[in-house]
């Protein structure tokens, strides 16, 4: 009972990943067109089997009446048959692929807008309840689910076509079993389709109780294949870092700890694929002599020509075959249900990520008319629930600049990411005024492009012009950059930290946000540098209000208010 609920549960939840695409996504007419395409073409491939059945059993016995005429007349047909075969089967894999193409990049729209909005990628890397390795999940999991599904449940739509048609074929043509039973002998027609019945359940059960491990395998694999390249990945970007420390032999235990894990799992992998496919590759070869040995007393007796044995051989094994889908896709539909896991899973936590709980996740942030910045009764608490900051109260108008300060871990980055939107551990309210909000943390994001991309995020460059950009970042005291606008590099490789701050200063510069939330932002600058990008900014924004965090009492001078976090609370300073 406890294992057909889950299998119902699963298969409720699976249904619901797949449906939204065929039934309110913009491409679903077009989606649909193909797939009756793709359906016509494949009951049109059945139809053409059926032919080469009836073909085969004609050709075999031409051969052996030695009808030469007969032999002539049907070569032919056997090529029509081929080039329908050929044009048919190409048609629909090309439309197959095409679909799944087309739902591809559907689902990958929307699980990014999901993952995109409301900063849930955030929230779900700095969340332990959170998931493992999304970019995978919608990167390769996505792939699998439009690709699999599709040719999972066009196959079994084929072969269950396929199973009626040829079933009727293989039962016109089986004798009857004859059952000794005292008081005579009990016939049962259709001997081949029972003995194809059975032989099939028979496999079927086997390869589900030898591929069943495959399927948490599979899960496995896909986490530790996506925690290998992260790492890898981690390693190119703290390559300075890592050089620095001469840190190459730690970064090597680390990465091999990760291959062992991987290479054990796949070792398991390996066994248990192997079994599956010893058990298959024996179902296989003893099916295709089976229908021999079944059928050949009735062509030894003379009651059956010898195409009538081939066409029984042909049937039995294309009955066989369809209802062995199970044998045959089993690890197919191992990857597939990994996949499907992984996807609920990222799903589940996405919408964990937005349920707001009394256990900790209260911080409510809204965008309101007023021109101030309000906050409330505001409790910042870290993930196990442990209080950083309580009792925060503050209000700031609009042009006014104020400098939070405080000791290391005393809770001021966690004040600038809950005004963010990013903290939601805690209670309180935070009132953003409605306008142009910017945040600078200490750590500039450059995504990878050229400089002017880089300076004008998230604006375009086309936005600006080349020679204002030109002139913003001289304003920040970035004017040898001015010349490699054009260049493309990975620019937080390429800049030092202070020069990455100072091209953070130009972008704040360029976009003119009407508040200015700076963490620690200025921090890898000297004095007289941090000095001098504060009075551009003063210069270059003067109706901005100006949010800074610094533990550099220097900065004091350049703004209106002083507030101090100590022991937990924030007062003026």
């Amino acid at each position: 009972m406890g294992n057909r609920k889950r299998s119902t549960g699963f298969t409720r939840k699976a249904f619901a990943l797949i449906h939204p695409y065929w039934t309110r996504s913009d491409d679903r007419p077009t989606a649909w067109g193909l797939l009756i395409a793709i359906l016509a073409l494949t009951l049109g491939l059945v139809w053409l089997n059926v032919q080469y059945n009836y073909w085969n059993r004609n050709f075999f016995n031409a051969l052996e009446a030695k009808d030469t005429r007969a032999f002539w007349h049907l070569i032919p047909y056997f090529f029509g048959l081929s080039v329908l075969t050929v044009v048919g089967g190409g048609l629909q894999t090309w439309l197959t692929q095409k679909l799944q193409m087309r739902w591809r990049l559907w689902l990958t729209g929307e699980y990014l807008d999901d993952w995109l909005s409301k900063q849930r990628y955030y929230r779900l890397e700095h969340d332990p309840k959170g998931t493992d390795n999304p970019d995978q999940r919608i990167a390769e999991d996505l792939k699998q689910l439009a690709t699999n599904t599709l040719e999972l449940s066009l196959g079994l739509l084929h072969n269950a076509v396929t199973l009626v048609t040829f079933v009727a074929i293989l039962w016109s043509v089986s004798g009857p079993i004859l059952l000794p039973l005292t008081s005579g002998t009990w016939s049962i027609p259709g001997d081949m389709v029972w003995a194809a019945l059975a032989y099939a359940a028979i496999g079927s059960a086997a390869t589900y109780y030898v591929g069943r491990p495959l399927i948490g395998l599979r899960f496995q694999q896909e986490r530790l294949e996506a925690d290998m390249r992260y790492g890898l990945m981690r390693t190119r970007e703290h390559a300075e870092g890592i050089a620095l420390y001469a840190g190459e032999a730690a970064e090597r235990r680390q990465i091999d700890g990760r291959i062992d894990g991987l290479f054990a799992n796949w070792r398991q992998i390996m066994s248990a694929t192997f079994k599956l496919n010893t058990l298959s590759g024996a179902y296989t070869q003893i099916g295709i002599l089976f229908p021999y040995f079944l059928a050949s007393p009735r062509y030894f007796s003379g009651s059956m020509p010898l195409g009538g044995l081939t066409q029984i051989a042909g049937a039995f094994d294309t009955v066989r075959v369809a209802l062995s889908w199970f044998v045959f896709n089993y690890q197919a539909l191992a990857s597939w249900k990994a996949s499907v896991d992984r996807l609920l899973t990222f799903q589940a936590a996405i919408a964990a990520s937005e349920i707001a709980t009394g256990n900790g996740d209260g911080i409510s942030r809204d965008v309101v008319e007023e021109p101030a910045l309000v906050v409330d009764a505001l409790t910042l608490a870290l993930p196990d629930r442990s209080v950083l900051l309580t009792d925060v109260n503050l209000r700031i108008a609009a042009g006014e600049r104020v400098m939070f300060s405080g000791a290391a871990g005393s809770g001021k980055s966690t004040l600038f990411r809950a005004l963010a939107g990013l903290w939601p551990h805690g209670s309180g309210a935070v009132r953003m005024p409605r306008a142009r909000t910017l945040f600078l943390p200490q750590k500039p994001y450059l995504p990878i492009g050229t400089l002017a991309q880089a300076v004008a995020y998230p604006s375009q460059p086309d936005r600006f012009g080349e020679a204002r950009i030109a002139a913003t970042l001289g304003s920040a005291g970035l004017s040898s950059l001015t010349h490699r606008l054009q260049e493309t590099a990975n620019w937080g490789q390429v800049l030092s930290g202070g020069e990455q701050q100072k091209l953070a200063i130009a972008r704040a510069l360029l976009n003119q946000p009407d508040w200015l939330f700076l963490d620690e932002a200025t921090a890898a600058l000297d004095e007289a540098s941090e000095a001098s990008v504060y009075a551009a900014l003063l210069e270059g924004l003067p109706k901005a209000s100006i949010v800074s965090i610094s533990h550099r009492s220097s900065l004091a001078r350049h703004h209106q208010r002083l507030m101090s976090i100590v022991d937990g609370r924030l007062a003026p300073a």
